[in-house]
């Protein structure tokens, strides 16, 4: 954010005695003065909701910069609302999630701080486009908003000319043309003594290697199997055929914040309706009923959704455990053959 915040201010501040207001900002509708001053309210904003926890809606106030204020004193005060908004994001403990509208009405510190950094890249490429000046920002800047609020975009081989691409600010060769565009920050469900948090692509390729992903794990986690999901997530998401809210979420504790195992799809679903799942408990975890309360949200938010017609996980002939979890969470065995038995879960849109 701070790094972010530091380049706009830096390449819009020494052209800050210019005519901002009779120039377009890029292919935006506003001026150049506009934008400017619609990147220090979306700060402030996001910065606003962190700090007041909001949970219905934004918080009803607004920004205005005083009768007189000059393009230099606009650009203070972009500084000053990121320096806002990076110190919520510093402060704002990791399981607060506050609203915000699309798609799943809330997000995280992260995904404000990656909401934050894109506005500012993105409205400064419109302002320096439309006041002619050269701007490129940290490679790691456009990697940190993609990875987190892009999650369906496939990634390409240098990460600005993609950010631009999926706003719908270029059009590279190979790629057809964004008309309509929004991020999608990650998907919580909330149980009675969990939460299970949508894993992004960030968290999926630090999983994947040796990184706990952000989370405080309880000992023994993550385990191989959450690992080894979390590697497909990405690869997916490389692949360019992740959807998010069908990858894999990470089952964190209400009481202690602290993450337990994994659960997820393998996929989205298929023609006929199926989807399939599964899940991995770090050893410590199991026997409290984590698994099938977890199972069940999840199972229960898939059915509910109208491509979805049957949950269907597969699991070991030797492991009895498993097969009581999904037994308990409403899956009735189907099939089996020598290595594995297959369960369903289905759901009647009758009547």
């Amino acid at each position: 954010m701070e790094q972010a915040v530091a380049e706009c201010v830096g390449l819009l501040g020494a052209v800050a005695g210019r005519d901002w207001e009779g120039v377009r900002a890029g292919r935006l509708e506003w001026d150049c003065r506009q934008t400017a001053v619609h990147i220090a309210e979306d700060l402030i904003a996001y910065a606003g909701q962190l700090a007041g926890r909001e949970q219905e809606a934004y918080s009803p106030f607004e920004l205005s910069l005083e009768e007189g204020t000059d393009n230099a004193g606009a650009v203070r005060v972009i500084g000053a609302m990121g320096a806002l908004l990076a110190a919520a994001v510093r402060t704002t403990p990791r399981e607060v999630r506050a609203f915000h509208p699309y798609p799943f009405r809330s997000a995280n510190r992260e995904g404000f701080a990656a909401m934050g950094v894109a506005e500012v890249l993105l409205h400064t490429h419109d302002m320096a486009e439309g006041l002619g000046l050269s701007y490129e920002p940290a490679p790691e800047l456009c990697d940190f908003v993609l990875t987190r609020i892009f999650p369906h975009v496939q990634p390409g081989p240098t990460p600005w000319p993609t950010l631009l691409w999926a706003t719908g600010r270029a059009e590279p060769a190979g790629r057809a043309p964004v008309t309509e565009w929004r991020w999608s920050n990650n998907l919580v469900i909330g149980t009675e003594r969990l939460t299970l948090q949508g894993v992004t692509p960030a968290v999926a390729t630090d999983l994947s290697t040796v990184g706990d992903g952000g989370f405080e794990w309880i000992e023994g986690g993550p385990m191989e199997g959450t690992r080894v999901g979390a590697g497909l997530v990405y690869k997916q998401y490389e692949d360019g055929v992740h959807r998010p809210e069908w990858g894999m979420y990470v089952l964190v504790g209400r009481e202690d914040g602290r993450a337990l195992g994994a659960m997820g799809f393998h996929g989205v679903p298929d023609e006929a309706g199926r989807v399939e799942i599964g899940y991995d408990l770090v050893e410590g975890a199991r026997g409290h009923g984590y698994a099938t309360e977890a199972l069940r949200a999840l199972s229960s938010w898939a059915l509910g959704r109208d491509e979805v017609r049957t949950v269907v996980a597969n699991v070991e002939r030797d492991n009895v455990p498993s097969q009581k979890v999904l037994a308990r969470a409403g899956f009735t065995q189907v099939a089996e053959d020598a290595e594995h038995l297959t369960y369903e879960l289905r759901e009647s849109r009758d009547g």
